[in-house]
């Protein structure tokens, strides 16, 4: 089967889902392919002033990161909105379609580090600088990124992408969308963020079978492989409380496999080991 994840890069709710969507690529991903799009709308992309959200000034966008910060427990810094505050949105978008010319892999790389720098790191992921740092530090080609970020390919993809998002009339982000083998049957929506037993669930549903999930690797191999994680991550994709993945991850940090990186709202990890 596929899904469809709609997100939005700036979007403190989208980012709020990384937990959720590593758990299912985990447990479940033998069974789906993910297919990643920038959704919305071209309003949303060109303002952040949302009225029916009460949201009109940059300290509203900062207030309204703060309590998803605190909700989902992934991390984002409010403060960007009063330091530097994004007037552009939608070239983020654009230059997440430039990274995916050089693979969708690559694409996804992308889009994690640039939304640790604009989260935890407070970067305006809007101005070219900070673009191409988040290339540079994804191992892409930074000169073919460069020309990626102004070329009609990228637009086009871009362009693509809000298509397919208004066809399937997704208004608000994060939405994911499930679909089976059968083509004649339609996918099943579900916009916001759930519980990770309700994904599973809908999962099983389409699948119209219950598969068996593949055991999870071990704390030290998961951040060996993702190299940096939130403590909310590690509570997610291991059903824990966030105190016993803190104490998991410090037992890493004993060991110096681990360390330990505080931000704003929770904590993040960084792997240390030797690859």
């Amino acid at each position: 089967m596929e899904i469809y994840s709609f997100i939005d890069p700036l979007c403190p709710d989208c980012w709020g889902l990384e937990p959720v969507i590593k758990k299912l690529q985990l447990e479940y991903g033998h069974t789906f392919r993910i297919r990643h799009l920038v959704g919305g709308n071209v309003e949303t992309f060109n303002s952040f002033k949302r009225k029916t959200e009460g949201i009109k000034t940059h300290a509203d966008v900062a207030k309204r990161w703060e309590r998803t910060a605190t909700r989902s427990g992934m991390s984002c810094d409010g403060d960007l909105w009063f330091e530097d505050p994004i007037d552009t949105p939608y070239i983020a978008s654009i230059a997440i379609k430039a990274a995916e010319l050089q693979g969708k892999l690559q694409g996804l790389r992308f889009l994690r580090k640039m939304r640790e720098l604009l989260f935890i790191e407070k970067q305006n992921m809007t101005k070219q600088e900070n673009l191409v740092n988040a290339a540079k530090d994804t191992g892409l080609d930074v000169e073919e990124f460069k020309k990626d970020l102004q070329s009609q390919a990228s637009i086009r993809a871009f362009q693509c992408d809000l298509k397919i998002s208004a066809e399937m009339e997704v208004n608000e982000l994060p939405t994911l969308v499930f679909f089976n083998e059968n083509i004649e049957e339609e996918g099943l929506k579900i916009t916001g963020l759930y519980d990770y037993e309700v994904y599973v669930s809908i999962l099983h549903e389409m699948l119209k079978e219950e598969p068996i999930p593949k055991p999870l690797p071990s704390i030290e191999h998961f951040l060996q492989r993702y190299q940096f994680v939130a403590t909310k991550e590690v509570a997610v994709v291991y059903d824990m409380s966030l105190e016993e993945a803190d104490a998991e991850m410090k037992k890493l940090a004993l060991k110096q496999k681990a360390a330990q990186v505080p931000v704003k709202h929770g904590c993040f990890w960084r792997s240390t080991a030797q690859s």
